[in-house]
């Protein structure tokens, strides 16, 4: 596993702490965010909906973005009720709410959408019809959960706080950090950072293309395949703990 040469493409904060875990399992990598998380303003719309929390069944929070936002604002916007559930897809996310004193909830087990909706206080706080679940995320994202809860007999409204904008970055400053730190495989933490990573590399994407390309999901399996990219391994999961598994599952290339 040691030889493997990652370009990570995170937020520069979690870019790095991600690195940092890497090096302790002897993993060589170099830190490109291709992901600037810009607060939007705060608005009417942003107080009126957290003033509505005690009619919620559940509050689903989708990154630590999110949740950092989020605690910012319930400390200046609204009274949480001590019983609403509070749930995220990660460790990671659920610390900063755990942080803040909220009832939060994460799978043990699955580190994606599909391992959260699983979670029986998650069907148990969605369990009668026309319950409330309020989403915290940034602008656009996942509509899996959206999906599933609906179908489930939920009443789902989103809370958009943060829009991801691409980093200045300089002309062919991605191939030349491939081509210079000899780097093998690509890591990104969502379809936005995917998109960004292929508007950077721009002519030059069929040859980015050729290496293993290290995704959350299926969704962004999906999205990776369909531009082009050649290998794509589905960590299933943004955490740092499903990229080591998935790189001690799959073999280091010969380039």
């Amino acid at each position: 596993m040691t030889g493997w040469r990652l370009l990570l493409t995170r937020p520069a904060e979690d870019c790095t702490a991600l690195a940092e875990v890497l090096a302790q399992q002897g993993i060589f990598s170099s830190c490109l965010p291709l992901l600037e998380i810009v607060p939007l303003a705060v608005s009417d719309t942003m107080r009126r909906t957290l003033g509505q929390l005690p009619q919620c069944a559940a509050v689903i929070v989708v990154s630590k973005p999110a949740a950092r936002l989020a605690v910012q604002l319930l400390d200046v916007c609204a009274d949480v009720p001590p019983s609403l559930p509070w749930f995220s897809v990660g460790a990671a996310t659920a610390q900063i709410l755990k942080d803040r004193r909220l009832d939060t909830h994460f799978p043990d087990e699955g580190d994606d959408s599909e391992a959260l909706l699983r979670l029986p206080r998650l069907r148990e706080a969605v369990a009668r019809p026309g319950s409330r679940v309020l989403i915290l995320r940034g602008e656009g994202g996942r509509e899996l959960l959206a999906e599933r809860l609906r179908a489930l007999g939920a009443s789902v409204e989103y809370l958009e706080l943060y829009r991801r904008d691409l980093p200045a970055c300089a002309p062919g400053e991605l191939t030349r950090r491939i081509g210079s730190e000899r780097l093998n495989g690509l890591v990104v933490s969502s379809g936005q950072g995917f998109e960004h990573l292929r508007q950077l590399a721009g002519d030059a994407w069929p040859e980015v293309a050729q290496l293993p390309l290290f995704v959350p999901s299926p969704r962004v399996a999906g999205q990776a395949r369909a531009a082009g990219a050649r290998t794509v391994v589905d960590c299933r999961g943004a955490s740092a703990a499903a990229l080591l598994t998935a790189l001690r599952e799959h073999p280091v290339p010969v380039l």
